[in-house]
Order: structure tokens, then C-alpha cells, then sequence
């Protein structure tokens, strides 16, 4: 979007549901008025519906749901993430761009969006499914002052704002059914889960100085539209979106907003007060205690065990059938189904 398309539908957005004439467009942008009707025409290009009034004017009729800077921007009460925002039609990968931005000097809370992934990654070089225009693929870059034994609980950090975002969303989407924000689940360490499906996941990379973080940057792939049906057949039978869980379609731009805002305040209460100021908050979605799990990736052979709590560096501790207890710092964890597991969400 040019920029005086932008501060055209700024204007628009200020007075909606009344007129503004193609006049006071003018002056406000110190253009023409077939300027003023270029940039008009090319709002309309980008889903903007603008009526044409009588006398020359034009009214802002409704919005894609699109994940432009305009739209969001009005939503965020955040002082510092989003505040620096690059839009994106499509682009391989956010992390592959908000990782170079950052190597650039971008600011902390730089934010990069896409509409869609051509490459879009998860963890252990996983692909996350990222088709146009219908869930939320973001990365953000942080520069907080932090040791590296302290890095890995921001995963588990951002794990909480997600979860809540969701449990958000589906309460706003279907008011009168609460207890659907039951389903809400973390399964350690980077995915939120909807009844056990898997509906967003995070990857963490980081740049280190010596033993301190240089930065940090924090993808986060949400599904938000994209109905069962159409995930490709290795994710259909562990995935789902917002939108599939509750029968409604989602709004992009409001979760886009709540999340943002959310992350800004655990991000500052983390990196400020410790993953110990965030534990309550994680714990209660957190249900893996007391499940059989497998792990892979955790060096160099499978482990099976117990899931016992999660420790203050974030790392997970299973019991394995000897007795022994074992922190995992990192690796894939399958829940194995048994009978204490099958009533359980995640």
C-alpha cells in the first residue's frame, strides 16, 4: 500500500459511516483530485469497499481481512511491538526476513507479516503449512538483555500469549459456549493445541553475543481459516484451525491485535521479572504432567517416560521406567495413548 493510499484510508477510517469529499482528500493530502481517485482505485484493487457519493465524495463502506499496518495499527495498545511493521502479499519465510532485518539493526518489536509462506518452517526443519489470506504468520524480532540459560523459556512465554489469544478468540467468536476455551492446550514446548490438534506452532532463533542474546527472533504460525480438509494428508489428522473447531470463520485482524497486545505484556514480565512471574499462567494450560510420552531428538535415541513438571529453565522432567528422572532441554514429544492419557485434550 503507497502512502498516500494509506493516509487516505486513514481518513476514511476516521469518519466512518460519513462522507469525506474528494476536496478535503485533496488538501489533506496536498494532491490532486485524480490523484485522490488513483489512490481511491487503488484501495478498491486491495478489498477496500469505497462508495463514490454524490457531489464528489467517498465513504468507507468495509475492510478486507487483511493483515495491513492500517488495519492493525488502530487495534494496538502496545508501546513498542508491532510499532515497526513490514507487510507482506507472500514471502518465503518471516523468520528468514525478520532474521535478516534484525541483522541490519532493526529495533526490538520489529514485526514482519505475510499473507502467505512459500517456505514457512517450523521446528527440527519442519514445513508449516501457510496458505494465502487465511491464518497468521508473523515474526518479531527482540533485543531484551538477556543470559542464554535464560533464552528458551521465551518460547514457552510466547506459548502462553498464544494460548491465551485463542482461548480469547473463541470466546468472542462463540460467547455463549465458554467451556470450548477448555480445549485450549500447551504441549511442550512451542504448540498450542485445540482438543489435541495442533493449531499454532513457534520457532525460536537467536543470534548470541558471548554468553548473552544478541537477539531473538520469534515466529509464530496460527490457523485460523483453513478448514481441515484442505491440510495437506502428513498434518490432516493432527491439525486444525479456529475456524474448523468452532464452525465460524475468524477475524484475522482482531487476533492479530489481541495477540500482539498480549505479547508485549509477557514479554515485558518476562524478561523483566523472570519465567517464574508467567509460571501460573502457563501451568494452567499446561497438561502433560502424568502422561506417557515418547521423545526423539534428544540425543541420539528415543526416550520413554513420564512427563513429571516443567523446571524453572523450561526444561521438561519424565521419569522413565527405571525411576530415573531426566530434564529435556530439546526434541520431539509424542504423547503415547494409554489409558490414563485418552481423556486428556492436548
Amino acid at each position: 500500500m503507497t502512502h498516500g493510499a494509506a493516509q487516505i484510508l486513514a481518513a476514511l477510517q476516521t469518519t466512518s459511516g460519513q462522507s469525506q469529499s474528494g476536496e478535503a482528500l485533496s488538501s489533506l493530502l496536498g494532491v490532486s483530485r485524480n490523484q485522490v481517485w488513483k489512490h481511491i482505485e487503488a484501495l478498491r484493487a486491495l478489498g477496500y469497499a469505497i462508495d463514490g457519493v454524490a457531489g464528489g465524495g467517498y465513504q468507507l463502506r468495509a475492510c478486507p481481512d487483511r493483515l495491513h499496518a492500517e488495519q492493525i495499527t488502530p487495534g494496538l495498545r502496545t508501546q513498542w511491538l508491532a510499532r515497526h511493521y513490514h507487510y507482506f502479499p507472500e514471502i518465503d519465510s518471516t523468520n528468514r526476513v525478520a532474521f535478516e532485518l534484525a541483522r541490519q539493526g532493526a529495533p526490538h518489536g520489529t514485526t514482519v507479516v505475510a499473507e502467505a509462506q512459500t517456505q514457512g518452517r517450523g521446528r527440527l526443519q519442519r514445513s508449516f503449512f501457510s496458505p494465502a489470506n487465511e491464518n497468521l504468520y508473523t515474526s518479531i524480532v527482540l533485543r531484551p538483555n538477556l543470559t542464554l540459560d535464560r533464552a528458551a523459556t521465551t518460547v514457552l512465554t510466547a506459548a502462553v500469549a498464544v494460548a491465551e489469544t485463542i482461548r480469547d478468540t473463541l470466546h468472542h467468536t462463540l460467547p455463549t459456549h465458554p467451556a470450548s476455551e477448555a480445549a485450549v492446550t500447551i504441549k511442550w514446548p512451542n504448540d498450542v493445541l485445540l482438543r489435541g490438534l495442533k493449531t499454532s506452532g513457534i520457532l525460536m532463533e537467536l543470534q548470541a553475543e558471548a554468553t548473552r542474546v544478541g537477539f531473538l527472533i520469534l515466529g509464530i504460525g496460527v490457523n485460523l481459516n483453513t478448514p481441515r480438509e484442505k491440510f495437506p494428508d502428513e498434518f490432516r489428522d493432527s491439525a486444525t484451525s479456529l475456524a474448523s473447531h468452532c464452525g465460524q470463520s475468524i477475524q484475522r485482524v482482531r487476533f492479530a491485535q489481541v495477540l500482539y497486545n498480549t505479547l508485549e505484556e509477557v514479554f515485558d514480565l518476562h524478561f523483566e521479572a523472570g519465567f517464574s512471574a508467567l509460571r501460573p499462567r502457563f501451568e494452567a494450560l499446561f497438561q502433560m504432567p502424568g502422561t506417557q510420552v515418547t521423545i526423539s531428538n534428544a540425543g541420539e535415541r528415543e526416550i520413554d517416560g513420564i512427563v513429571q513438571e516443567l523446571a524453572d529453565d523450561g526444561a521438561l522432567v519424565v521419569q522413565t521406567a527405571n525411576g530415573k528422572r531426566l530434564r529435556i532441554l530439546a526434541g520431539d514429544v509424542r504423547v503415547r495413548q494409554s489409558s490414563a492419557n485418552r481423556n486428556r485434550t492436548f
